[in-house]
C-alpha cells in the first residue's frame, strides 16, 4: 500500500485537522464531537441542512458546507457511518426557528443513526425531517428503488435543497424540492481499479488488468456485471442505456449532467466521457441545461467514473442557478 499518510488509524482526524486549519474563516468543529459546521450557524429564518457519512469521499461531505448548500456534516471514519450522537449534535447546532432537514445517502448505518438522532431531537422539541438519496441505478431494480444506494446524485440534491433553504422557505418546501431532485436523478458508475482503505491496507475488490465492473458502489460494493475493459464511448453508452430507460428520460427533456471521477480518473478522460454523453443526448433530443465535470464524490483512489442525469423543470433550473459558496463547490 502506497499512501502519503502517517498512522492509518488517525487519517480522518489528521485530515480534519488540516481541513479546519485551511478553512477556519468559514467553518468550525463542534467541541467534543466530530461535526463540522458553518461558522454562522444557527441561522435565523432558515431551515438547517445536515448531511454526513463515512470519510474517503472528498470533497463529499465536508466540501459542500457553505451558503446555498449544507450547514453541518457529521464525519465518520473511512467508509463508516458517523454515530447517532454526531448526527444529533449536528441537528442541534443548525436548528434555529424553521427546523432541520437531514439529506444523506441510503446506507444502513447512516439510516439507522440518523433515525436515532432524529428521535433524540424530536424529544427536545426540534422539528426535523429527512430525505434519503437513492439515485444509484446499479444497486437495485426500478421496482425496489427505495433500496438503492445514494451516490453522486446527492450533490444535486444538496444544491437544490440548499438554494431553497437560502430563500427562507419552510421545512416542508425544502423537503419537497429535495425529494423532487432525488426522484428525478439517476446515476450509474463503472470502475477498472479498486481503492485501498488505509486501516485495512488491501484493495476493496480485485479486477484483472483487462476487466471493468459496471454498477460498482462507491465503497467498492459489487456491481451488476464484470466484463472486458472497453473504450470510453462504449463504456459510457452502457451506463447511459441503463440510466435513460430507468426514469425514463425522453425526447424533449432538459437535464443536468454530472460526470464524476471516482478518485483516480483524470479530467482528460472525464471530458472524453462528457463528449459521448453530450452527443448521445443530442441524438435523443434531450437538452443539457447545466454540466458538472470533475471529482464530486470520490472513493479514495478508485479508478472509474459515474454519470448522473437529473430531469429538470423551471423550478429546479432556478434552484440550480442560485448562488452557492461551499468550501469546495462554488457557483
Amino acid at each position: 500500500m502506497k499512501k502519503f499518510i502517517n498512522d492509518p488509524d488517525k487519517v480522518v482526524d489528521e485530515m480534519l485537522e488540516g481541513f479546519l486549519l485551511a478553512h477556519s474563516d468559514k467553518i468550525k468543529k463542534l467541541e467534543g464531537s466530530r461535526v463540522v459546521v458553518r461558522k454562522d450557524v444557527p441561522i435565523k429564518g432558515k431551515v438547517g441542512l445536515v448531511s454526513g457519512g463515512g470519510s474517503g469521499h472528498k470533497p463529499t461531505f465536508i466540501g459542500y458546507i457553505g451558503r446555498g448548500l449544507v450547514d453541518a456534516v457529521a464525519v465518520g471514519e473511512v467508509f463508516s457511518s458517523p454515530s447517532a450522537q454526531q448526527f444529533y449534535d449536528a441537528i442541534k447546532a443548525v436548528n434555529a426557528d424553521k427546523g432541520v432537514l437531514c439529506i444523506y445517502g441510503n446506507y444502513s448505518g447512516d439510516v439507522m443513526n440518523v433515525d436515532m438522532a432524529m428521535e433524540m431531537a424530536k424529544d427536545e422539541g426540534i422539528q426535523v425531517d429527512q430525505v434519503i438519496v437513492n439515485d444509484d441505478v446499479g444497486s437495485g431494480s426500478k421496482e425496489e428503488r427505495q433500496n438503492r444506494r445514494g451516490v453522486a446524485g446527492q450533490v444535486i440534491v444538496w444544491k437544490i435543497a440548499g438554494a431553497k433553504a437560502a430563500k427562507g422557505e419552510n421545512l416542508e418546501e425544502v423537503k419537497r424540492v429535495a425529494e423532487k431532485a432525488n426522484f428525478n436523478s439517476r446515476t450509474m458508475g463503472v470502475a477498472h481499479s479498486p481503492c485501498i482503505v488505509p486501516s485495512a491496507g488491501e484493495p476493496t475488490f480485485t479486477l484483472a488488468e483487462d476487466e471493468m465492473e459496471i454498477g460498482v458502489g462507491e465503497h467498492g460494493e459489487r456491481g451488476l456485471k464484470r466484463m472486458p475493459l472497453k473504450p470510453a464511448d462504449e463504456t459510457t453508452q452502457i451506463l447511459m442505456d441503463r440510466i435513460l430507460e430507468d426514469l425514463p428520460f425522453a425526447s424533449g427533456d432538459e437535464v443536468s449532467v454530472l460526470i464524476n471521477g471516482l478518485g483516480a480518473t483524470p479530467l482528460l478522460e472525464l471530458y472524453i466521457v462528457y463528449r459521448k454523453v453530450a452527443n448521445t443526448l443530442k441524438e435523443r433530443n434531450i437538452s443539457i441545461y447545466k454540466s458538472y465535470i470533475g471529482e464530486y464524490v470520490t472513493s479514495l483512489e478508485m479508478g472509474g467514473y459515474s454519470v448522473t442525469f437529473t430531469k429538470l423543470d423551471e423550478e429546479l433550473k432556478k434552484l440550480l442557478d442560485a448562488p452557492a459558496k461551499g468550501i469546495m463547490f462554488k457557483e
